[in-house]
């Protein structure tokens, strides 16, 4: 199935779907009514322009707001189940073994949606910029990215096997 490296598709259990898709129902229904309520209610108190509660309503507004379209965005994109997954080969849904390059040390990761919440080790995003270098490589090949800070750091693919939870 070609939608395992898809970009746009967010793979959710049904759990975490159902927890975001709740999240969402509240936010832009309820939610929106009641800082409507705040907004109004600051605003009753009189001048806006010194109004602490109108401002730190109106802020909470923003980032709810903001909140909801992300939410939005997972759901619309979002395939509930398990991404198809090939043993040894990097993927949503897989624990990765990498070492970087210069390093010794093993770092092992969840490749899945930061949605997954609860996973008992590091959880790393497919679109974070080592995620998507790695994401489709083997047992053995290396991939270099570039991190948030402009540098390049590469890493070589030690393992990749199917997540099996806690």
């Amino acid at each position: 199935m070609a939608d395992s490296h898809n970009e746009s598709v967010t793979w959710l259990t049904q759990e975490a779907y159902d927890r975001l898709k709740a999240e969402f129902e509240y936010l832009s229904g309820p939610g929106r009514v009641d800082i409507a309520k705040k907004i109004e209610a600051a605003r009753e108190e009189g001048d806006l322009k010194e109004n602490g509660g109108y401002h730190a309503a109106k802020d909470e507004q923003g980032k709810m707001e903001a909140r909801i379209f992300h939410l939005r965005q997972i759901i619309d994109s979002a395939r509930v189940g398990e991404a198809p997954r090939t043993e040894g080969v990097v993927g949503p849904g897989m624990t990765v073994t990498v070492r970087f390059e210069g390093d010794d040390e093993e770092v092992a990761f969840l490749l899945a949606s930061r949605e997954e919440s609860g996973a008992p080790i590091d959880v790393y995003s497919p679109k974070s910029p080592l995620g998507s270098a790695i994401n489709g490589k083997k047992i053995g090949e290396k991939a270099t990215y570039t991190m948030p800070n402009g540098r390049s750091n590469t890493v070589e693919i030690l393992e990749a096997v199917p997540y099996i939870g806690n």
